[in-house]
Order: structure tokens, then C-alpha cells, then sequence
């Protein structure tokens, strides 16, 4: 039995909303080391910018990342300063 490669992943444009978000995600990917956590607040972050989800300082705490190195609301603060210049 042969296994098949994964489907190619095609990657957002880079001015579009949901790449941005991500790289902020990226940003800190010091402090948040498991890239999956990156993803999945990358993704809540986007949803924010929409208007369909939490404010980073609830989002910080609710997608229960694990976070290393920075206190919680330093990290929400951080968050909400990078999203401030995209709007």
C-alpha cells in the first residue's frame, strides 16, 4: 500500500485580512509554541476582525493555548495593538 501526497495548500494573498492575522499569530511564535495553537488563535483573531468573535482579551484565556514566557493580558495587550494597525 503507497501513500498519496497531501493536497498542495494554497496560502492567502499577502495584504488579505486572514494572512495578516496570522503573521501577528507568527509574531509571537516564541511565547506560543505549538504551531497548532498559533493557527487556531490566528483564526479566532480573524474572526474578531469580522466582527464574529471575542476581543483578544477574552480569546487569550478561551482557545486555551499554551503560552510560555508572557503573562496573559501582556500577550492580549500585544494582540490588540497589532490588530489596531491593521484596521
Amino acid at each position: 500500500m503507497t501513500t498519496l501526497p497531501p493536497p498542495a495548500t494554497k496560502l492567502f494573498p499577502a495584504n488579505s485580512l486572514e494572512r495578516q492575522c496570522y503573521n501577528i499569530t507568527e509574531m509571537f511564535k516564541e511565547n506560543i509554541p505549538i504551531m497548532n495553537d498559533r493557527n487556531r488563535l490566528g483564526y479566532c483573531l480573524f474572526k474578531y476582525m469580522k466582527g464574529e468573535g471575542d476581543a483578544p482579551e477574552v480569546l487569550v484565556s478561551s482557545t486555551k493555548i499554551k503560552i510560555e514566557g508572557i503573562a496573559k493580558p501582556e500577550l492580549a495587550k500585544k494582540l490588540a495593538e497589532e490588530l489596531a494597525k491593521i484596521k
